[in-house]
């Protein structure tokens, strides 16, 4: 998955948004999964956001190329933190572990988007 990300403001919203998901017949992207992602700007003194349920820590993590991720011995698959069976996956991290995760094959699983975004107890 090649993954685009744009940012964009108040200002320049709807010129982002109509060039990635309403161009043509095909939204910007025929096959792409697309996400908006919402967040208040950040605090040029503390470089946090003014809301405090919009700072967050997202990490893209690539596998590698196709042979790599198809060993049984990839590095993520093994580890005990990720235990990796698929990609894509997402997962929210907690206290130290996985609180929950969204395997590529439950992305449209409206229970399982809901654990990985309010997660409070370890997920399988």
């Amino acid at each position: 998955m090649t993954v685009e990300k744009v940012d964009a403001t108040v200002a320049d919203f709807d010129a982002h948004f109509d060039k990635l998901f309403t161009a043509g017949d095909d939204g910007g992207g025929k096959g792409k999964l697309k996400l908006l992602l919402f967040l208040a700007d950040r605090d040029a003194s503390s470089n946090l956001t003014w809301c405090p349920d919009c700072n967050m820590v997202l990490l893209c993590a690539y596998v590698g190329d196709k042979p790599t991720w198809r060993d049984p011995a990839h590095p993520w698959r093994v580890d005990l933190r990720f235990r990796l069976t698929g990609i894509p996956m997402l997962i929210r991290w907690e206290n130290g572990t996985a609180a929950a995760r969204l395997r590529d094959d439950e992305a449209h699983l409206a229970d399982k988007i809901v654990a990985v975004l309010n997660a409070s107890s370890v997920a399988d």
